[in-house]
């Protein structure tokens, strides 16, 4: 890991601290920034991303996805991570610190909705920083490329009867423009744009410029994450600075649930057999959520000024940190992980 690399922790600490009093100072610059956007998908912050992601989509080679099928086991755990235990255990959290633990210190009339704004929250799984939180664990780029699509694929029929389930309601307002939107954006644009650059470089001056334009590319992808954060806590920092507790109770159950289920999903494919490549987006995936749905869900249904949309909305202020502090734990526990896997998966191993 280069120097900038190894001391990022510090560098999101920093731009947490700027976004938070950027925020404060320029209120009117970031509510501009923040009103740059399409079906809830903010523009600024949707190239930011592309940034991030589209050196990581340069090295899938689509003629190897075949492949991933020898990886069954890692998308059967990261399925069940994310459909069958993630928006129950958040629904369960929620009712246990926010509807009772922390109940004396939140505005009453507030309760359900904060409750529902985490449910929404853990109902959508992460797209687009998936590919970021892989990056940074050598993940397999193809399995997170084939788990990303196939989570948005369930997302479109799962979503909103997931949701409605948990909240009791008989129809869930789904906003399908910012789903679709985001789909569009984080996934296929990027992929198009990415799969075009690879195969000119190919063509042109094969592997060895490849690796060069990656190398040139690695520090553009984490000064875009650290540009993201600022932005995400700008356009919060009122909010954060107005109501500290109520921000500070409301990441109480959500940072429990993303450790929670990193950790179920990397111990079940250890359990497994899967390779540490895998495991570690397999882990973050189940972890992180699609923040962007989330709070244009949460908005739809319960307006803009909800304990539901703020619910949302901490869940975006603790994804980069928490994730990067799960990434620290996924690289730094390799040696543990690859010491308990079952023999037979080695042997396995192409």
């Amino acid at each position: 890991m280069s120097t900038f690399e190894r001391y990022l922790t510090v560098w999101v600490a920093l731009c947490i601290v700027a976004g938070i009093a950027l925020g404060h100072v320029m209120p009117g610059v970031f509510h501009a920034i923040g009103a740059a956007e399409i079906a809830k998908v903010n523009l600024p912050v949707a190239a930011l991303i592309w940034l991030m992601i589209i050196p990581m989509l340069i090295k899938i080679d689509f003629a190897a996805l075949g492949r991933v099928k020898e990886h069954w086991r890692g998308i059967g755990v990261t399925l069940f991570i994310n459909w069958a235990v993630k928006p129950f255990s958040m629904a369960a959290l929620g009712w246990l610190f926010i509807g009772w633990v922390f109940r004396p210190y939140l505005p009453a009339d507030q309760i359900n909705s904060y409750i529902a704004g985490l449910i929404i929250l853990a109902a959508a799984p992460c797209t687009a920083m998936v590919f970021v939180w892989s990056h940074l664990t050598n993940g397999e780029p193809h399995f997170t490329l084939s788990q990303v699509a196939l989570n948005d694929t369930i997302m479109v029929f799962a979503f909103a009867p997931i949701v409605g389930l948990l909240l009791g309601l008989s129809a869930i307002t789904v906003p399908w423009d910012t789903l679709v939107l985001s789909v569009v954006l984080y996934i296929v644009v990027p992929v198009a744009i990415a799969q075009v650059i690879r195969r000119g470089l190919l063509a042109g001056g094969g592997e060895p410029a490849l690796k060069a334009l990656l190398a040139r590319l690695g520090p553009v992808s984490l000064v875009a994450l650290l540009a993201t954060l600022v932005l995400l806590f700008g356009f919060q920092g009122e909010q954060i600075l107005a109501q500290p507790l109520i921000i500070a109770l409301l990441a109480v159950p959500i940072l429990i649930q993303v450790y929670f289920n990193a950790g179920l999903a990397y111990l079940l494919n250890r359990l497994a057999g899967e390779q540490h490549c895998v495991a570690g987006p397999s882990a973050l995936i189940g972890a992180s959520n699609f923040f962007e749905l989330a709070v244009a869900a949460a908005i739809s249904l319960f307006g803009f000024q909800s304990g539901a949309a703020l619910a949302t909305v901490v869940g975006v202020l603790i994804e980069v940190p928490v994730m990067l502090t799960v990434v620290w734990i996924v690289n730094r526990s390799k040696g543990w992980y690859e010491r308990g896997r079952p023999e037979r998966s080695v042997a396995a191993q192409p």
